[in-house]
């Protein structure tokens, strides 16, 4: 492997040839319409405040965030992410002024009141998939989401 190369090339050669996980039976929900739904943001841009812990490599947990704040932290480390966007506005990765909008609007029911960043920079989804992924869409649940917006970093 090139070490020259950036980062996200490198990553796509390790990722070459890596077999996707297979699901019998995939879990799906037909979600109430829009107008009557609670909409929640996950973003995998390692977001989080700044009492919160950051997110280190390998970290496959999440963080909760409060969309009335909006002192967020970017903890996504790739040498390859521009951070510019995120600086400017926030809601390039998380677009909760937006959902706001939409929520006034009546286009969507309501915003939720808790949101989560997981770290998207991960090479083993074991910890996600089995541990952190599952809790995280209980906390959701739990918070009477029905519809989830993932923006993918």
């Amino acid at each position: 492997m090139n070490p020259s190369k950036p980062s996200s090339d490198r990553v796509k050669e390790l990722m070459d040839g890596l077999e996707p996980a297979i699901f019998e039976n995939a879990a799906f929900t037909t979600p109430k319409p829009l107008a009557e739904s609670t909409v929640a943001i996950l973003t995998s841009a390692a977001l989080h405040h700044p009492e919160q812990p950051g997110f280190d490599p390998r970290d496959t947990s999440f963080r909760k965030l409060d969309p009335k704040r909006t002192d967020y932290r970017l903890g996504h480390w790739s040498q390859d992410i521009d951070q510019v966007g995120f600086g400017i506005d926030y809601n390039v990765v998380f677009p909760i002024d937006r959902l706001n909008e939409l929520a006034a609007d009546g286009t969507i029911g309501a915003v939720s009141e808790v949101h989560l960043a997981y770290a998207g920079n991960q090479f083993e989804l074991e910890g996600i998939r089995l541990d952190s992924g599952p809790e995280g869409a209980k906390t959701l649940l739990d918070a009477g989401v029905d519809v989830v917006l993932l923006t993918p970093v």
